[in-house]
C-alpha cells in the first residue's frame, strides 16, 4: 500500500517534467512500485510512417518506470535514470499508448525497474516497447 505522501510526491513530481506536460502525457496510476502513463496520439508525435516515434515511446517509458522508483524510494530523496535497455516489439500505433513502470528489486542506491509500452486501438492492447532500466536514488538531495 503507498502512502498518500508518498503518492502527492509523485504527482507533483509528475506535474514539474514540462516534458510530459509538452507531448501531451498524463500520470494515471500511483501505487507502491507500480505506475501508469498514458498518452493519446498526436500527429506532432508521429515519425514518418505516422507511428509514434520510438523516442517518444522511450520518454513515457523511462518516466513510468522511473516514478515507479520513486514510489519506493525514501522521503527526502529523489531518483535519476541512469540507463535503461529498450526494445521495440511493434510498431506504436493506436489511439493510445500506456506505458505500465513497475520495481523489479528495488535498493537503497540502485533501483531495477521494468515498462511495458502498450499501443490501444479500441479494447485491444498490444505490446510495443519493453524496457529495462536502472535508477539511482539521491538521498538527501530532493527535487527543485
Amino acid at each position: 500500500m503507498l502512502d498518500p505522501d508518498t503518492a502527492d510526491r509523485v504527482r507533483a513530481s509528475f506535474a514539474r517534467q514540462n516534458a510530459m506536460r509538452l507531448i501531451g502525457a498524463s500520470l494515471e496510476r500511483v501505487a507502491h512500485g507500480r505506475t501508469e502513463i498514458h498518452l493519446p496520439h498526436a500527429s506532432a508525435l508521429e515519425q514518418q510512417h505516422g507511428f509514434i516515434h520510438g523516442g517518444v515511446v522511450g520518454m513515457i517509458a523511462d518516466s513510468a518506470a522511473g516514478y515507479a522508483a520513486m514510489s519506493v524510494a525514501p522521503p527526502g530523496s529523489s531518483v535519476l535514470t541512469v540507463e535503461y535497455k529498450m526494445n521495440l516489439l511493434a510498431p506504436a500505433d493506436g489511439e493510445r499508448l500506456i506505458a505500465r513502470g513497475r520495481v523489479v528489486r528495488p535498493g537503497r542506491t540502485l533501483i531495477v525497474t521494468q515498462a511495458e509500452v502498450f499501443a490501444l486501438e479500441g479494447d485491444k492492447e498490444t505490446l510495443c516497447a519493453l524496457m529495462q532500466q536502472t535508477i539511482m536514488v539521491m538521498h538527501g538531495k530532493e527535487e527543485k
